[in-house]
C-alpha cells in the first residue's frame, strides 16, 4: 500500500491544492493527515491564498481516502463541516512487527511518549519541521508542514511504500530517505 502523509494545512487553499496535486501524482492509496487542517494558529502568520471554506471543498470529496488526527489548531466546529474523522488524537498502524503511533505532536512527542516498543515509530507533525531520529526507545518522524514551514525547510509531505518514509517538497523531490528494517 502507498501512503501519503501530511501535516499542518492550516487552512491554506494554495497549498492544499498543491499537496493533493502531488497525491495524485504520487497515486497514493491513503492519505494520512496529522492535523492543523482548517485554522491557522495564533502563533502563526496567515499562510498563502488563507480560504478554510476552499480546504474543506478540496478535502471532503476524498473522505473515503482520508485518515486523519486532531490537532491543536482542530475543534469541534471543524468536524461539523470536514466529512471525515478529525477528533481523534491519535491512531496506530501496523508496519511490520513495527507499531506506527500516529498523533499530531502537541500531547505525544519525543518529550513526552506514548506507550512504544523499542523500534515503533512515533509519527508527527505539529512543529513543521521535517525530522528522522532514531532513540533507544522508539524512532521520530515528521513530514514537516504543508504551508508553513519553520527553519528552512521546504513545504512537503512524506510517503510510505512498503517500509520506506520517502520526505518530498510539494514539487515531488524527495530529499530525505529512511528504510525501516524488519528486525527489532
Amino acid at each position: 500500500m502507498r501512503w501519503m502523509i501530511a501535516s499542518d494545512i492550516h487552512g491554506s487553499a494554495l497549498y492544499c491544492a498543491q499537496l493533493l496535486e502531488a497525491y495524485a501524482r504520487e497515486k497514493a492509496d491513503r492519505l494520512l493527515l496529522l492535523g492543523d487542517i482548517l485554522y491557522h494558529g495564533p502563533r502563526n502568520d496567515l499562510p498563502k491564498e488563507y480560504a478554510p471554506k476552499r480546504v474543506i471543498e478540496m478535502l471532503n470529496p476524498l473522505r473515503q481516502y482520508i485518515l486523519c488526527v486532531r490537532g491543536n489548531c482542530d475543534t469541534e466546529v471543524d468536524q461539523m463541516v470536514l466529512q471525515f474523522p478529525i477528533l481523534a488524537d491519535y491512531a496506530l498502524l501496523a508496519l511490520g512487527r513495527r507499531m506506527v503511533f500516529l498523533t499530531h505532536g502537541h500531547t505525544y512527542n519525543s518529550s513526552r511518549l506514548p506507550p512504544l516498543h523499542p523500534g515503533d515509530i512515533l509519527l508527527h507533525g505539529h512543529t513543521h519541521v521535517p525530522a528522522c531520529r532514531e532513540y533507544a526507545s522508539h524512532i521520530y518522524l515528521n513530514p514537516g508542514s504543508v504551508s508553513i514551514p519553520k527553519e528552512n525547510s521546504p513545504r512537503g509531505y512524506m510517503t510510505l511504500v512498503e517500509q520506506t518514509f520517502r520526505w518530498k517538497n510539494l514539487e515531488g523531490e524527495t530529499y530525505r530517505e529512511f528504510a525501516v528494517a524488519d528486525e527489532m
